[in-house]
């Protein structure tokens, strides 16, 4: 039987931290190892509890500690975990916010149950789901001055052949695996390939090598991506 997801909540309203908890608890799939009001109660959590979650779902404004600030602490402190982001607020600054802070996905709170607990399976799995206007403000937002550092650390570093099939699959939503399987290589090398692209790139996680792979076309967009 496949290991539970473990998972923590960071949300200043009680009721909605509940309404999570037993939504997560009903499912076979997860185990929640605790909740916090906000983001300095969530690294508190982290550093005394026995358990480590791989996933947190994250709010964004919390007193004491925002998301934005906790996302950055935790993914310089704990890197293994994935954040996503529940948040009310869908604004473009807000996304582009917790993306650069590391965020490996970004929900609105007035997600269906369904899409919240296929987003965390696909995060868990896959390190990083993107809908598809999340997709829409990373690719506009490729100009930044970000997107242009990455580009002059990579003209000193290029990425190798196997590199680049690596990073295609990884924005095609393989996993490990899958990956090893269509190149004929170890899952071990795979990760070497992956470490690799992170520190050629830049990228805090998976989801940077997404917004990486976006930025060299190797995502492809549905047709009405632009309208």
């Amino acid at each position: 039987m496949k290991e539970k997801i473990k998972i923590a909540i960071a949300d200043d309203e009680e009721l909605f931290r509940k309404g999570m908890y037993f939504l997560l608890e009903k499912s076979t799939s997860f185990e929640v190892l605790f909740e916090a009001k906000n983001g300095q109660e969530l690294i508190d959590l982290l550093k005394t509890s026995e358990k480590r979650p791989s996933i947190i779902l994250m709010d964004l404004k919390m007193p004491v500690l925002n998301g934005v600030e906790t996302t950055k602490i935790i993914h310089k402190e704990y890197p293994e975990i994935k954040i996503i982001a529940l948040t009310s607020y869908n604004g473009k600054s807000f996304i582009t916010n917790m993306i650069d802070a590391g965020a490996s996905s970004y929900l609105t709170k007035n997600t269906s149950p369904k899409d919240v607990i296929y987003t965390i399976k696909e995060v868990d799995e896959k390190g990083f789901y993107y809908d598809q206007d999340v997709m829409k403000m990373i690719h506009e937002n490729l100009l930044s001055s970000s997107g242009k550092r990455i580009k002059s650390d990579l003209d000193k570093n290029p990425l190798s052949k196997r590199e680049l099939d690596v990073l295609e699959l990884i924005c095609s939503e393989y996993t490990t695996n899958e990956i090893a399987d269509k190149l004929f290589i170890s899952p071990r090398t795979v990760d070497g390939h992956r470490n690799n692209l992170l520190l050629k790139t830049g990228s805090k996680n998976v989801a940077g090598l997404v917004i990486y792979g976006i930025q060299k076309k190797l995502v492809e967009l549905s047709p009405n991506f632009n309208s």
